[in-house]
């Protein structure tokens, strides 16, 4: 088994800590992105879309998204119950995962990709496509970050934890995203004492510096 991992990318890092919050060890292979290493052959052949992580597993399986790679190291490890541990909380952790997912960390994407330079062409994450950088995109992303991170302000007003109960999937997820957003110099609107709260918490982990 062998962990294709990248240290300052956002999807690599999420694997990472739901990883060190598990205390699972795996080999890894650093695939340095500023050199382009995930475009080369020796790499598409791993992944064809070029993008990190990916998780080789011992028969040449490969898994390729992240939250796919925590699912399958979850089923082998279910202690602590990351993604939870009763219907209920199951239910709950994908909800605002499958939220933090689609309205924030799309936003910080959005505006990332539609605007650095070296996103240029290829603003979509696959090798194999070539996508212009459309700036109307980008000008939405903002607009979609600063409602995200309202709601997630006041989700946060009664609880310490973004699902509920303990720390989970969904407060990882929502760590690498807001601090993945700095990159496109994205950061939560003044007064979101909340979030901010929870932020310090999250980021004081251990797990948070895999």
């Amino acid at each position: 088994m062998k962990l294709y991992d990248a240290p300052w990318a956002p999807s690599p890092r999420r694997v990472r800590i739901f990883l060190a919050e598990k205390g699972i060890e795996v080999p890894r292979e650093v695939i340095d992105l500023r050199t382009g290493a995930h475009l080369t052959d020796d790499y598409l052949r791993i992944n064809p879309r070029g993008a990190v992580p990916a998780l080789e597993l011992d028969d040449g399986e490969v898994l390729c998204e992240s939250a796919a790679i925590c699912r399958y190291f979850d089923a082998l490890h279910p202690d602590p119950p990351l993604f939870g541990a009763t219907p209920l909380e199951i239910g709950r952790i994908e909800s605002w995962t499958r939220r933090i997912e689609g309205d924030g960390y799309a936003a910080a994407v959005y505006v990332l990709r539609n605007t650095a330079p070296a996103f240029k062409d290829r603003a979509i994450p696959d090798a194999a496509l070539t996508i212009t950088q459309i700036p109307e995109l980008a000008a939405r992303g903002a607009i979609m970050w600063e409602g995200f991170t309202q709601a997630l302000d006041r989700r946060l007003a009664d609880r310490e934890w973004i699902a509920g109960g303990g720390y989970s999937f969904a407060d990882i997820t929502a760590l690498v995203t807001l601090d993945f957003a700095r990159a496109a110099k994205l950061v939560p609107p003044e007064g979101l004492t909340q979030l901010a709260r929870w932020h310090e918490a999250a980021a004081a982990r251990p797990s948070a510096t895999a």
